[in-house]
């Protein structure tokens, strides 16, 4: 008898303490996402920012592993990437304002964000589900990094380290974007929806 949960999300937001938890600690990210876009733009707190930017990467790294340990549920599948998205853009747009970092790759970053998050909602409202991929969480993972290098005090004199990274991140976001492109298209070939 094997002890992995189901595939595909069940219940709306679940009844075990995992999902739960899950559920919680996924909220409190999105709750949390505009604080972290205040104090980035405040400019006053760097300690205080940068930890909470911890927590949150923290957060979701460890929502994820107690979702995993209970039955998917609709709310964790829809809210978790809104919830990533909003930190991580937020946090970015918040940074441009700032002067971190140029405005364009965040528009980039921002494009491809909302672009996918409308697709898989036009098909998912179609019946055809457009599961995410490893490099999504992997995508999440970099963006995370981008902000944290960037928020970090002792790094202020290599700010070049995050300008680095910001590229690669968005590289990652574009070609995951692409990827839920194509496995859309795929899916769609198989199934016969137009």
């Amino acid at each position: 008898m094997s002890s992995e949960a189901p595939a595909g999300p069940v219940d709306l937001i679940g009844s075990s303490r995992y999902a739960l938890a899950a559920n919680g600690l996924t909220v409190g990210r999105l709750i949390l996402a505009p604080v972290l876009a205040w104090l980035i733009l405040d400019e006053g707190r760097r300690w205080i920012t940068f930890a909470l930017a911890l927590v949150l990467g923290a957060s979701d790294f460890f929502d994820g592993k107690l979702a995993r340990q209970a039955r998917p549920t609709k709310f964790g599948a829809f809210v978790d990437p809104l919830a990533d998205k909003a930190v991580v853009l937020l946090a970015g747009f918040a940074l441009v304002s700032v002067d971190r970092f140029a405005l364009l790759p965040w528009v980039l970053i921002a494009v491809r964000e909302v672009g996918i998050q409308i697709y898989r909602t036009y098909w998912a409202k179609r019946g055809l589900a457009i599961p995410a991929r490893k490099s999504a969480k992997y995508k999440v993972f970099v963006q995370g990094i981008v902000i944290a290098f960037a928020l970090f005090p002792p790094l202020d004199s290599a700010l070049w380290v995050a300008d680095i990274l910001l590229w690669v991140a968005v590289v990652f976001t574009l070609v995951s974007g692409a990827q839920y492109i194509l496995d859309g298209r795929s899916a769609l070939r198989e199934t016969g929806i137009r």
